[in-house]
Order: structure tokens, then C-alpha cells, then sequence
């Protein structure tokens, strides 16, 4: 595994955890967005590992926002120099690459998730997070948008109404609001995020990785057209799994009333 300065990776039972840490917050500056996306490209190569959590260093931010200072010297410079472009689609491609990922990503949200945190959460595929967390798109606040994918992946998720008023307002929302509207899969007690986040994980890999993304694949991709193109993409991964071993091994665990023993090929 690489290392770099700000994200700590660590692989057990093919499950990686990657961990973000750059006190006291975890915010982004340029070099945390960079080794991210290092850390992520060296993980979905990785045949040893088949999911990824992603977690914040410490107990009080999975990740609380931008690094105001490197925003306000991006902001100082010119337009035209284009430091601030550049920044925004660094972050724009790694959270695609994280949305993208044939490999399951899930966000172990352990606090204040706020910002670039939020986005960088509704760009993994599982959201599980802690009861005393709080969650918001403040960037308005500093007379800013979101610029990372936090005007498209939030109304897409909780709807357009409630996402034009969390990003209007720039107000936090509690844990439990982010469940009741869909933009968390579970609230946990604060000290079992990273656990409870791992177990799901390991669920996930005791399954064939093929069909695994090949769901994946058929949601993300279906989502972006008419439903008659998404029933189209669906139909070609259910086939292309057909010449898969784990496919028959699946079926005939089935019929032999068995645990099937996939191997991933």
C-alpha cells in the first residue's frame, strides 16, 4: 500500500478501510483531495480488496468541510489561472471514480459531515452513520455552491424541494433527519459506525464480485437515462454473468440446499 500523509489504508478479510486524517477536521485541501484519489485508484486495483469503507480520523468529523484558507487563496488568484477550476474537478473526478467503483463503497459517517464530507458521502454507494453526526451543504453560507457534486447527488437522493432548502439555508441536519430522508442506510450509536460499516462490508464480500458489480454497474448507468435504456443495460449484465463459474456455483448451492462457495470466477 502507498502512504501518504493524510489517508491511512488498512486490508483485512478484503474489506479496506481508508481513512482520512488531517486534524482537527479532516477538511479538504488540494492534497487530501490528491491523496484520496491515489488511495482510491490503488484500492480498485487491488484484487485482494472487494469493498472499500471510507471513515474520518478521530470521533469528531468524517469530514467537516473545504480547507477555508487554501479556498481563499485559490479565490484570491485570478480566474483565468485557473487554480479554483482545477480544484473543483480534482474533486469532481475522484468522486466519480468512488461512484463508479465496481467495488462497493461505504461511507462510515463518525461526526460532522459537512460540505466537500457530505459530498464525498453521497458519492459512496452505502451511507452508515453515527446518531450524533450532522450533515449539511454550507457552502452558501461563505457565498459559495456546492462544487463537488452537492447540487446533483442530493436532490437526487432526498428530492429537489429538500435539497434546494438544505443548500439555500446552508443549515445542518441531524442524523436522524439524513435517515427519514434517504440520504443515510442506517443510524448507529457512535462508537459501532466503523463496526457496523465493516460488518456490511463483509456481508458484501462473501459474495461473487462479478454480480456485485454488475448491479452496481446497472444502477449507476441506469439512473442516467429512460427507464427503457436502463431495462437494456440490466438485461446485458444479467447475460454477461452467464459465463461466470459463480453463477452455476450460486444456482446449484440453491437446489442442494447449501452455502454456495464462490471463488470469483
Amino acid at each position: 500500500m502507498g502512504e501518504w500523509q493524510n489517508i491511512r489504508t488498512q486490508v483485512e478479510d478484503k474489506v479496506a478501510v481508508l481513512t482520512i486524517d488531517h486534524p482537527p477536521v479532516n477538511s479538504f485541501n488540494r492534497q487530501v483531495v490528491t491523496e484520496l484519489g491515489e488511495a482510491i485508484d490503488e484500492l480498485l486495483a487491488d484484487d485482494e480488496v472487494k469493498a472499500i469503507v471510507i471513515t474520518g480520523g478521530g470521533t469528531n468529523a468524517f469530514v467537516a468541510g473545504a480547507d477555508i484558507p487554501e479556498i481563499k487563496e485559490l479565490l484570491d488568484q485570478p480566474a483565468e489561472d485557473g487554480a479554483a477550476a482545477a480544484f473543483i474537478e480534482r474533486g469532481q473526478q475522484t468522486f466519480l471514480r468512488i461512484e463508479r467503483s465496481p467495488k462497493p463503497v461505504i461511507a462510515a459517517i463518525n461526526g460532522f459531515c459537512l460540505g466537500g464530507g457530505l459530498e464525498l458521502a453521497m458519492s459512496c454507494h452505502i451511507r452508515i452513520c453515527s446518531d450524533r453526526a450532522r450533515l449539511g451543504q454550507p457552502e452558501v453560507n461563505l457565498g459559495l455552491i456546492p462544487g463537488w457534486g452537492g447540487t446533483q447527488r442530493l436532490a437526487r437522493l432526498v428530492g429537489k424541494g429538500k435539497a434546494i432548502e438544505m443548500i439555500l439555508t446552508g443549515d445542518m441536519i441531524t442524523a436522524q433527519d439524513a435517515y427519514r430522508l434517504g440520504l443515510v442506510n442506517k443510524v448507529v450509536p457512535a462508537g459501532v459506525v466503523l463496526k457496523e460499516a465493516r460488518g456490511l462490508a463483509r456481508k458484501i464480500v462473501s459474495k461473487s464480485r462479478f454480480p456485485v458489480a454488475a448491479a452496481l454497474k446497472a444502477i449507476n448507468d441506469g439512473l442516467a437515462v429512460p427507464i427503457e435504456e436502463g431495462l437494456k443495460i440490466e438485461a446485458e449484465q444479467f447475460v454477461g454473468l452467464a459465463d461466470t463459474e459463480d453463477i452455476h456455483e450460486g444456482v446449484n448451492a440453491f437446489l442442494e440446499k447449501r452455502q454456495p462457495q464462490f471463488k470469483d470466477r
